[in-house]
C-alpha cells in the first residue's frame, strides 16, 4: 500500500508537471522515467568519489537529452531568456556592439553607429583584454556578460588595436536597432528597403519607410532580405500584409497536437496590393523571412531574387519553468500559402538529415506555377554570386575574411570610403593571408576518407588500398586548391563589404549594394521589365 501512495504521488506529480497537456496517455511511463532518474540524480550527488556540481550535472541532464531532438528546442536560463526579450524588442542596455569571444579576448565584429561603444571610440576589429579590473583571460564565464549593465554606468576597457594598446571609458546606454537600418530611392523610381530582422517594430518600420519611398516618387520596390535570421511570426504576417489584402493566408502551422495547427492570416488593409516587388534572399535568409518571400512567391505578388534560402520550417514556443527559466520547444511546423513546408533538414537522434531533392514535393502557386518543398525558398531568378559553397563557409566560420579585412584597413591608414576602390583586386594577398594562417579546409570526403581508413586498418585491408586511398587523398586536394579559384567573385565581394564596414558602418555597406551588387541590378532591371516581371509572376 505504501508503495502504491508512492507511485500515485509520482504520477500526480509528473501530471501537475506537464501541465496536462500530453495527449499520449503515457504518465505512468513518464512517472516511472522521473523516479528513476531521481533515484540516479540524488545517489550520484551522494556517493560519487569526486565532489559534484549539482546543478552542472543536471544542466548536462538536460542538454543531453535535448540533443536527441532537432537544434531549437533549448533550455533556457534567465540571461538567454532576456537576451531574447532584446532581440525581439529591438532596444536593449548595453553597449551596441557584435562581438566575438575567444579565450583571450572580446572582439569587436561590429558597431551599431552611435551607440555607447562608437561614441567611446571602439572600432571593428579592436581586440578586448581587460574589463574594468578583471583580464578576460582569466575569467571562466562568458566575458561578454560583463560588458552589460545598467544606464549610464562606466567601465574601464583595456583593448589591443592594430598591435597596440589602448584604455578607453565607456557609458552604457539603450541601444536601438532599427528593423530597417537602411532605405533610399535608386534610379528614381525603384524604392529599396533593407529589413534585418523581424523585430516588434519590423512591420511598421517596413510601413513607414514604403509610404517615404512612394512619396518621393518610388513606383516599384525592392525588399531585401538577404542575411536576415527571421524572428517574430507575427510580424512575418504583418510585413507580408503590407502587399497583400485582409485576410489573405500568410501562413498555417500543423502539430501532433491539435491546439497549434493553425492559420495565420493578413488582419489588416494593404498599404499597396498593385506595386510591383521583388524579394532579395540568399541561404542566411531564415524563418520569419521565408515566410514573407515564400508567401509572396505563393501569393504571386511579387519575384524572388537570389539563392535558396536557410531552410527553417519549424515554429518554436516558450514555455515557463521553475525558478525563471523557460524551455524553447519546437512545436510544429510551418507551411507557405500553397502549402509547402520549407524545412530544408530531418532531425533523428540528434544528427540532421538532408532531404534528397528527388523527394521534393510540387505545388502550385496561386497563377498556377510550380514549387516545391523541403529545400527553403528557391527563388524565382537564381543567381551564382548569392551562394556560398563550403569551402566560403569554413573561410566564414574561421573569421579568415574578417580578420584579413580589419589587417588590411590597419595597414593602410590612409584608406577611406572616399578613395578605396570597390573593385580592387585583393584577392592574391588574401590567398597568402589564409595560406599563412595555416587554415585547413576538412570536407565531408576528408571525414570519410579518414573512417574508410580506420576501418580498413582494423579489418587489415589498409596495406592493400593504401595507395588508392593516397591517390584520392591528392585529388581531392587538388580539388580544394580550385575551390578558392571557383569562389573568386564571392570572395572578392565578402571581403570588399567587411573593408566597407569597418571603413563606414553597416551604411557604407548598404550604399555600397546600391552602386554595385548583381543582385540589386538584376532586380531593378526585372521590376522595369513589364512583361518580364509579369511573366516570371505568371500573368502572361
Amino acid at each position: 500500500m505504501k508503495r502504491l501512495k508512492v507511485l500515485l504521488l509520482t504520477v500526480v506529480v509528473a501530471f501537475v508537471t506537464f501541465g496536462f497537456t500530453s495527449y499520449k496517455n503515457d504518465f505512468f511511463e513518464i512517472a516511472k522515467q522521473i523516479e528513476i532518474f531521481t533515484n540516479l540524480y540524488k545517489e550520484v550527488n551522494m556517493n560519487y568519489v569526486d565532489e559534484v556540481n549539482p546543478s552542472a550535472l543536471m544542466n548536462t541532464a538536460i542538454e543531453a537529452m535535448l540533443e536527441d531532438l532537432d537544434p531549437y528546442t533549448v533550455y533556457w536560463d534567465e540571461q538567454q531568456i532576456q537576451n531574447a526579450r532584446i532581440r525581439n524588442s529591438g532596444s536593449y542596455t548595453g553597449i551596441g556592439a557584435n562581438i566575438i569571444t575567444t579565450p583571450e579576448s572580446i572582439i569587436i565584429k561590429n558597431l551599431v553607429k552611435g551607440s555607447p561603444a562608437d561614441k567611446a571610440g571602439l572600432q571593428i576589429g579592436d581586440e578586448i583584454i581587460k574589463i574594468g579590473d578583471i583580464q578576460v583571460k582569466d575569467y571562466n564565464k562568458d566575458a561578454g556578460e560583463l560588458l552589460k549593465g545598467a544606464p549610464n554606468t562606466e567601465i574601464d576597457l583595456t583593448l589591443k588595436r592594430n598591435s597596440g594598446l589602448e584604455t578607453l571609458k565607456l557609458k552604457r546606454g539603450v541601444v536601438k536597432e532599427k528593423a530597417v537600418p537602411f532605405q533610399r530611392l535608386l534610379d528614381d523610381n525603384t524604392g529599396y528597403i533593407v529589413l534585418s530582422q523581424f523585430s516588434r517594430t519590423a512591420s511598421s518600420e517596413v510601413i513607414e519607410a514604403v509610404q517615404e519611398l512612394k512619396n518621393k516618387g518610388a513606383t516599384q520596390l525592392i525588399l531585401d532580405l538577404r542575411n536576415n535570421p527571421g524572428g517574430l511570426l507575427s510580424e512575418a504576417v504583418n510585413v507580408s500584409n503590407v502587399f497583400i489584402e485582409k485576410g489573405t493566408t500568410i501562413t498555417f502551422t500543423k502539430s501532433a497536437i491539435d491546439k497549434y495547427n493553425q492559420t495565420y492570416a493578413t488582419q489588416n488593409k494593404a498599404i499597396d496590393t498593385e506595386i510591383p516587388v521583388a524579394v532579395l534572399i540568399n541561404e542566411n535568409s531564415a524563418s520569419a523571412s521565408e515566410i514573407v518571400s515564400g508567401s509572396l512567391q505563393d501569393l504571386d505578388r511579387g519575384v524572388v531574387i537570389g539563392s535558396r534560402s536557410f531552410g527553417k520550417g519549424l515554429v518554436q514556443r516558450p514555455k515557463k519553468l521553475n525558478y525563471g527559466t523557460q524551455a524553447k520547444i519546437t512545436i510544429s511546423r510551418y507551411y507557405t500559402p500553397s502549402g509547402r513546408c520549407i524545412q530544408a533538414l530531418d532531425y533523428k537522434d540528434g544528427k540532421s538529415i538532408r532531404k534528397d531533392k528527388t523527394e521534393y514535393s510540387e505545388f502550385k502557386t496561386k497563377n498556377g506555377r510550380s514549387v516545391y518543398d523541403g529545400g527553403g525558398v528557391r527563388p524565382d531568378i537564381e543567381l551564382a554570386i548569392e551562394k556560398e559553397n563550403q569551402y566560403v563557409k569554413a573561410l566564414k566560420a574561421e573569421n579568415l575574411i574578417f580578420d584579413f579585412s580589419v589587417n588590411y584597413v590597419n595597414q593602410h591608414p590612409e584608406l577611406n570610403l572616399s578613395n578605396f576602390n570597390f573593385k580592387k583586386d585583393i584577392l592574391e594577398e588574401f590567398r597568402a593571408y589564409i595560406n599563412k594562417s595555416g587554415f585547413k579546409y576538412e570536407t565531408a570526403t576528408d571525414q570519410q576518407l579518414a573512417e574508410l581508413r580506420k576501418v580498413a586498418d582494423t579489418e587489415d585491408y589498409l596495406e592493400s588500398i593504401k595507395s588508392t586511398l593516397q591517390e584520392l587523398q591528392e585529388q581531392l586536394q587538388q580539388e580544394k586548391i580550385k575551390a578558392f579559384n571557383k569562389e573568386k567573385e564571392t570572395i572578392q565581394k565578402l571581403i570588399t563589404e567587411s573593408i566597407i564596414r569597418k571603413l563606414g558602418y553597416d551604411e557604407a555597406v548598404y550604399t555600397y549594394y546600391t552602386m554595385e551588387d548583381e543582385v540589386i541590378e538584376k532586380a531593378i532591371e526585372v521590376l522595369s521589365n513589364t512583361k518580364e516581371y509579369t511573366g516570371i509572376l505568371g500573368y502572361n
